[in-house]
């Protein structure tokens, strides 16, 4: 991979100068490095607790409690092994502090008791004897240490705020414990049963997709289809990062990941440095909300709406499309104002050449959307497409695992566990609390007296909320606390379930790109040399209809196909399509020439229209559309004659 350095030179980013700049935006890649020994026993635990997934999943059945704690427990203990006790400290190898060992022995042991002492603990109820309280509140303190140092300290301050509440709502340390360590409604509640489950799962299927070699298939592949194009680096690093973003499940590890490749080579075209990198961190962060994987905040929607898992995969796709087409054409705008031509011819790779010798690639992907379509779970989905993956690797020497990179693809999936499941677990908190408060009803009661019943204010509330969280809380955190605060609201307000739940989801995956503090945003400006805030305003700028469409599918759900006609599907994907070109010419100035005032505000109003759904709405917004292309045609013809 290569990027200019300070006096424009082209070099090569190594892998390790790749890491490094992922840890250093993205805390889960904050990790102790090792070598010799040292690396072997580090590498066997995380392999132990590969087994243990494998284990019970496919053949154990363990009650939910001992599954889920053995899965924190042993994670712990890992993670204190990998996470230093702050940035900075990863250079130093083959070094773990004496407290280091303390904690995560400390923490291991904590939940190993409630396993050990399953039976008893469950007849005692809330009568917990001392030594129940203590080792819930060691487990409850070393798993929040370990989550700051993964995660960061913003989900540990609504964690804590949550706790305090339940104290000064007049609950007891014992039942505050008992709730939160020791039964499924807290720590080891819904989000780690989905984590340890599904989720889990799924992270080791995009370990294993990574090291098959699939996402330098997805660049070329996208220069074989858009590299031509005007600007058409750019329009490669959308189709690239919204293909690898649907399995990586992080905005800023596939911002650097496939931007330090294409952002050089879109400077290079001509595009500013801050347009490059926010081209790639818009691209990269939509790849969350991409079917069919989505990140891990789908399974989790699944499990909280009842809804399954392929449904919500189904109405994803539209919104997805919207956002990714949305980015694509104010690119493609973009490109034309500039000037700016597509890849030399020699570089593009021939698609069908391309398709035939690499497209075995795909095959994990199909097999498991094919395994949910026919009803199978999604655990037994994501493990017949692991199996595909390594089986397809085989096809081509380039590709094909080998026993160390076999191991280090299952090593690797195990580590990535680590950041989801506390992020998950301290989520769990939030749960818990607001379980054993009420508190979720009295902030109901709040919203909907400050919204005075207006749907739209509660809305809005309800998206700065999202991002507000977001800034400093992982998407899946941040959606099972919004989820379960603030989704009931609108549930309450007559909007559909799964649109009130996609709402939340969308919003708390924009905040990577919304400043101030934009991660994936200031990960690409690292890579462009870019302005970070200006870059961050540019990303937000593209993805603009990730702030819109959420919006509209609440007010008609017909875009997430929800009680629609296979017509009325047709005609939403056409109008939303002209749409979204009347908005991308508005936000861009630019069609065959600079778009005016009295040209931009039409064309913004039109798309906006022609996005809602609904007959007056589409008629009114295809005109205002047809009449600022006729304007800008007769005046570059007058122009040109």
């Amino acid at each position: 991979m290569s990027i200019k350095n300070h006096s424009g030179v082209l070099h090569e980013l190594s892998e390790k100068e790749t890491e490094e700049l992922i840890a250093k935006f993205d805390r889960e890649s904050n990790v102790r490095r090792f070598s010799g020994i040292h690396d072997y026993i580090v590498k066997g635990l995380l392999l132990l607790f590969t087994g243990y997934v494998f284990w019970v999943t496919l053949i154990a059945n363990l009650p939910e409690q001992i599954r889920r704690c053995v899965f924190l427990g042993i994670l712990i203990f890992i993670g204190y092994i990998l996470y230093p006790i702050r940035r900075g400290m990863t250079k130093k190898e083959n070094r773990i502090p004496w407290y280091d060992i303390v904690l995560g022995c400390l923490g291991a042991a904590a939940f190993f008791y409630y396993v050990v002492n399953f039976q008893a603990i469950i007849g005692r109820a809330v009568l917990l004897k001392p030594l129940d309280i203590v080792m819930g509140i060691t487990g409850i303190i070393v798993l929040t240490e370990l989550c700051r140092r993964v995660v960061g300290i913003p989900i540990l301050v609504v964690g804590a705020g949550f706790i305090v509440y339940a104290f000064v709502a007049g609950f007891s340390l014992k039942r505050v414990i008992h709730q939160l360590f020791y039964t499924t409604d807290g720590i080891i509640g819904t989000p780690v049963g989905v984590c340890s489950t599904f989720i889990v799962l799924f992270i080791f299927l995009a370990s294993f997709l990574e090291k098959s070699g699939i996402a330098s298939f997805f660049i070329d592949l996208a220069k074989s289809v858009a590299g031509f194009a005007s600007g058409g680096p750019a329009k490669v690093a959308v189709i690239a990062s919204a293909l690898s973003g649907m399995y990586s499940g992080s905005s800023v590890a596939n911002t650097v990941g496939s931007g330090s490749v294409t952002i050089p080579v879109m400077k290079k075209t001509g595009y500013k440095p801050e347009f490059a990198a926010a081209v790639e961190a818009a691209a990269s962060t939509g790849g969350q909300i991409m079917p069919p994987i989505m990140g891990a905040a789908a399974f989790l929607m699944a499990e909280l709406t009842g809804v399954p898992y392929p449904v919500i995969a189904v109405s994803a796709i539209l919104p997805a499309a919207l956002y990714f087409t949305g980015i694509f054409l104010m690119i493609h705008f973009e490109a034309r104002k500039l000037g700016l031509k597509g890849l030399p011819r020699e570089s593009i790779p021939h698609f069908w050449k391309l398709f035939r010798v690499k497209g075995y690639l795909f095959l994990p992907i199909v097999v498991l959307v094919g395994f949910m379509t026919i009803g199978k779970t999604p655990a037994y989905a994501a493990c017949a497409a692991i199996l595909t993956a390594i089986v397809v690797s085989m096809f081509r020497k380039e590709t094909r695992f080998t026993p160390a990179t076999f191991l280090e693809a299952l090593a690797n999936g195990a580590r990535n566990t680590i950041g989801v499941a506390m992020a998950c677990a301290v989520a769990g908190v939030v749960v818990g609390i607001v379980s054993l408060t009420g508190l979720g009803q009295i902030l109901i009661a709040m919203l909907l007296s400050v919204a005075s019943n207006s749907l739209l204010l509660a809305l809005f509330l309800t998206m700065v909320a999202c991002l507000i969280l977001g800034m400093g809380i992982p998407t899946t955190a941040n959606y099972v606390i919004m989820a379960t605060i603030t989704a009931p609201i609108v549930v309450r307000m007559g909007v559909p379930v799964m649109a009130a739940h996609m709402f939340v989801f969308y919003f708390g995956i924009v905040a990577d790109i919304t400043p101030p503090v934009a991660l994936a945003a200031y990960a690409g400006s690292a890579i462009a040399k870019s302005n970070p805030i200006i870059t961050g305003m540019n990303a937000t700028k593209l993805a603009i209809t990730a702030f819109i469409i959420p919006y509209i599918f609440v007010y008609s759900p017909s875009m997430l196909f929800i009680e629609t006609t296979p017509l009325e599907v047709i005609q939403i994907i056409i109008t939303s399509c002209i749409g979204m070109f009347g908005l991308s010419i508005g936000i861009a100035g630019y069609m065959v020439k600079p778009l005016r005032v009295f040209e931009r505000l039409p064309a913004i109003a039109g798309g906006l229209l022609l996005i809602y759904p609904g007959l007056i709405t589409d008629i009114a917004g295809f005109g205002l559309i047809i009449l600022v292309a006729f304007i800008q045609i007769m005046s570059y013809r007058v122009k040109a004659g």
